[in-house]
């Protein structure tokens, strides 16, 4: 068992519910388990397999099973129970499993020392629709059987494909199409639809002109400042975001990455615990995109916070339930950023915001953060804090 700082064991084993099986949840999970083996842990999610997220758009050119792993491995990895269900809460709910010490939802009633609330954040999507593809769809089929099912349609030869969003994921995945269609051979034009003035727009200015030379590189059109909306009859509907205007492009297939939405996240305290009215829910802690600290770290919707949080509660369960109770405020800052431009490309930056690496050394960079996270679901921490 690894030595916790500040941790004094003050009962045998403590009962701990997580909902939410992605990147908090787990790396929470893992924490827990490392600090006190013998643990008993409720894993809580409507999916059968945790998603490498950060991994997903690398199915253009990988099974999607590469990235999926299924919480029956991690039952056994690490003797935590997965239910398979999504239990709806609101804040009265949370308050009332405070009070009652038990989660409670349809047929289930699992009584806790403690709870963990990592359900992530919805996307902010424009639901399904003909002609239009989104996050989600990604999660349950790989990009290649995606896009290979629609370029085997009719009238989708040569039909262009827009990307909607400039952000990370919009451009990861756009590259990875783009490598995709030149590799295969289709001829079909790929342009990215971006709200902002230049893509990466939350990152330094190099990000959007490395970035932008790399799709002028593959012969990507760019429609910076427009608004999508709608795809009908192989049209694509644009606004533009300033003047007003409308305009109309042939499109046979739109690709939405539009972000997250960041309504009905809950508020915690510097230590990970849930306000409700003011007031923290002592054994109530909440991590990842569905989170929002008051602390001096960084709230920003990435897996690299995601992960930071969850470690953070994890150990703050734990010395909460010990003699001391002397718990950890959430202090970290991301230490850098990769985006991936396709099977051998990235831009990004490390330890500096101003420190922006390009080409093949970013690339590396991204491979070795991920690998980390690789570790831990092994059960291998190599995290230093």
């Amino acid at each position: 068992m690894a030595f916790l700082p500040f941790y004094i064991s003050g009962r045998k084993q403590l009962k701990v519910v997580i909902i939410g099986g992605g990147y908090a949840g787990i790396a929470a999970l893992t924490s827990l388990v490392r600090y006190m083996p013998d643990i008993e842990i409720t894993l809580v999610d409507p999916r059968r397999h945790h998603i490498k997220i950060t991994h997903l758009h690398e199915t253009f050119r990988y099974p999607l099973s590469d990235v999926l792993v299924p919480f029956s491995v991690l039952e056994q990895r690490f003797g935590c129970q997965h239910i398979c269900a999504a239990p709806a809460f609101d804040e009265a709910t949370l308050q009332q499993w405070h009070d009652a010490k038990c989660v409670i939802f349809d047929d289930h009633a699992i009584p806790f020392d403690y709870l963990l609330i990592a359900s992530g954040a919805p996307g902010a999507g424009a639901g399904h629709a003909e002609g239009i593809l989104e996050l989600n769809d990604f999660t349950r089929t790989a990009g290649s059987e995606l896009l290979s099912g629609y370029l085997a349609g009719e009238g989708a030869v040569n039909a262009p494909i827009s990307i909607i969003g400039g952000g990370a994921t919009g451009i990861q995945y756009l590259f990875e199409i783009a490598h995709f269609l030149q590799r295969h051979k289709f001829e079909n034009k790929l342009r990215l639809i971006d709200s902002g003035e230049r893509v990466l727009k939350q990152f330094p200015g190099r990000f959007a002109s490395y970035t932008q030379a790399c799709m002028a590189d593959l012969d990507i059109d760019y429609f910076p400042g427009m608004l999508f909306r709608g795809q009908r009859d192989n049209t694509i509907m644009l606004k533009a975001k300033d003047s007003g205007d409308e305009c109309a492009l042939p499109s046979g297939l739109s690709i939405l990455f539009v972000g997250k939405k960041q309504d009905n996240q809950l508020a915690a305290n510097a230590f990970g615990q849930v306000i409700i009215n003011q007031r923290s829910l002592p054994s109530i802690f909440v991590a990842g995109d569905c989170s929002h600290y008051q602390a001096f770290g960084s709230n920003a919707m990435t897996a690299q916070s995601a992960v930071r949080k969850g470690k953070l509660v994890a150990r703050n369960i734990l010395r909460h339930s010990g003699l001391l109770k002397i718990l950890e405020p959430y202090l970290h800052h991301d230490i850098g950023y990769v985006v991936s431009l396709g099977p051998a490309d990235a831009v990004g930056w490390l330890a500096l915001e101003n420190n922006v690496v390009t080409g093949i050394a970013a690339h590396v960079i991204k491979e070795i953060v991920e690998a980390q996270y690789d570790l831990l679901l092994t059960g291998i921490d190599t995290y230093l804090i």
